[in-house]
């Protein structure tokens, strides 16, 4: 294979058989790949769309339908392993993103934001080229060749030139394509495995909706259809109001600036920062916001926020209810993220609840403390499950990132 060697690429960590292989090199994308530009016209193709750092996904699975209309017509048609970069740019992949398309179906993109290219499966795996797009093998490259702004129709103007320029490393010699496939069937298996560990994960939360529906009454009922056995006997659960049930915290404001106040002495909140309770406080660390200056910030979507005690501040979108208890607390957030609060919205363009209709929302509630606690605890058990499968699946992302930062040379990744 012909290309041009800008420095020696040996990476960190190397299969036994391909250790005394040599070194790497950097071929330009264009050198074993072409433009694909066919337009489906007649053809019977199912139309697709993208979702950054997942890969190319059908309309009809993204988006309950297929939104292509007669435009279908001037989509791209992809082939297996065809590769398709769409510029649009989102925050994990700021220079757009590049996906292999795996399918086996004539699949079709629209040509509007998208560029299709084909390589020479003589010359390069279509999979190793794929994992090393998934790093943005290709933003360092762009970064410097996208005009700040520049876009067209929502999508960042990147000529094909610039784009069939990107340097790949490959490895070089007769064992190339060999090492190639078997990265690309390395990284695989551990995706593969990650995958596995997402539908855990989605089984629990699955499963979790199930028994919330099972653990509290229907509505206009007043018995849960499973109960446990020492509450058999007690009885009905009690409807009460969320004004009832908790202190509204409303009518507290962030202390004006430069009087009572010194800059990040207190922790604040935007509505969806505040999620789950951890002792005696509830909050989100990712979505922690601290006021510059005191004034209320935007809020997020979320409409309710929970807080149990300590100094905490939320602006004024956001409702702050306190709880005589954890338990009460648990029992009123799951009841609440389990059922729709749209009869409670009022406005149009910008639903919000406002404090007369959030105190009016009824939640039942066992009148039984030990109930309480019992129902409680075994939500917030599951929720530990799910947490922990959570994690699991991060700590793999980030061993699976680990590794792919050694498989390949230095500087694959798209980060500075």
């Amino acid at each position: 294979m012909s290309g041009h060697e800008n420095h020696p690429m040996v990476p960190r960590l190397r299969f036994p058989e391909f250790r005394y292989a040599g070194e790497w090199i950097t071929v330009e994308l264009g050198r074993f790949s072409q433009l694909v530009t066919k337009r489906v016209g007649d053809s019977a193709c199912i139309p697709y769309t993208i979702t950054s750092g997942v890969g190319l996904i059908s309309q009809e699975e993204k988006l309950g339908r297929t939104i292509a209309g007669n435009s279908l017509r001037n989509y791209i048609v992809l082939q297996k392993d065809d590769f398709a970069y769409n510029k649009s740019a989102t925050k994990a992949y700021p220079q757009g993103f590049i996906a292999l398309y795996a399918g086996g179906d004539q699949a079709a993109v629209p040509n509007s934001i998208f560029t299709c290219f084909r390589v020479d499966r003589n010359q390069v795996v279509p999979a190793f080229l794929g994992k090393l797009f998934s790093i943005n093998l290709h933003g360092r490259w762009l970064r410097k060749r996208i005009a700040v702004g520049a876009r067209a129709h929502g999508s960042l103007q990147v000529g094909d030139d610039d784009l069939m320029a990107i340097p790949v490393p490959l490895p070089r010699g007769a064992q190339s394509l060999s090492e190639q496939q078997k990265i690309a069937d390395f990284l695989s298996s551990i995706e593969d495995l990650i995958e596995a560990e997402t539908q855990k994960l989605d089984t629990l939360r699955t499963f979790k909706v199930g028994l919330i529906r099972e653990l509290f009454p229907r509505s206009g009922e007043v018995f849960p259809q499973r109960r446990f056995p020492e509450f058999q006997a007690m009885a009905e659960w009690e409807i009460k109001t969320l004004a009832e049930l908790a202190e509204n915290l409303d009518s507290r404001r962030i202390p004006v600036a430069g009087k009572d106040r010194v800059k990040g002495e207190i922790p604040y909140y935007g509505a969806s920062g505040v999620v789950d309770y951890v002792h005696d406080y509830i909050f989100d660390e990712d979505l922690l916001c601290i006021s510059e200056d005191g004034a209320n910030l935007l809020a997020r979507n979320t409409p309710i926020a929970f807080s149990i005690s300590g100094k905490s501040w939320v602006n004024n979108h956001a409702h702050v209810l306190r709880f005589e208890s954890r338990y009460i607390q648990k029992v009123v957030e799951d009841y609440l993220n389990s059922i729709s609060l749209e009869d409670y919205l009022t406005g149009m363009a910008q639903p919000k609840l406002n404090r007369a209709k959030l105190d009016t929302i009824p939640v039942p509630i066992p009148r039984d403390e030990d109930e309480q606690k019992a129902v409680a605890d075994c939500l917030s058990c599951l929720d530990g499950k799910i947490t922990a499968q959570s994690r699991r699946i991060d700590v793999l992302r980030a061993h699976r990132l680990g590794l792919m930062q050694q498989i390949f040379p230095k500087g694959c990744d798209g980060i500075a």
